[in-house]
């Protein structure tokens, strides 16, 4: 578990920017942990468990997303 906590209120802050799109669609986004080597542990639910686009929206949205803002995040994966 990474003890860096600014870091962590950065990305938990970019989640809630996309967690209104993941609703819109019944879908919702839980941050579960930043690893030491800064990889985001996310935990996809409602509609967004079993999208079978859920992957390509973790992938192309919401890690962009992070990744845009705080490029020193390696990867969003699911927990």
């Amino acid at each position: 578990m990474n003890t860096n906590i600014e870091l962590i209120n950065k990305v938990q802050n970019i989640i809630e920017q996309v967690r209104p799109y993941l609703q819109v669609d019944g879908g919702d986004i839980q941050f579960i942990e930043l690893t030491n080597d800064n990889i985001v542990k996310v935990r996809l639910k409602g509609a967004c468990s079993s999208c079978p686009y859920s992957r390509m929206t973790l992938k192309n949205g919401i890690e962009e997303a992070v990744r845009r803002a705080l490029p020193e995040i390696v990867a969003v994966e699911e927990a």
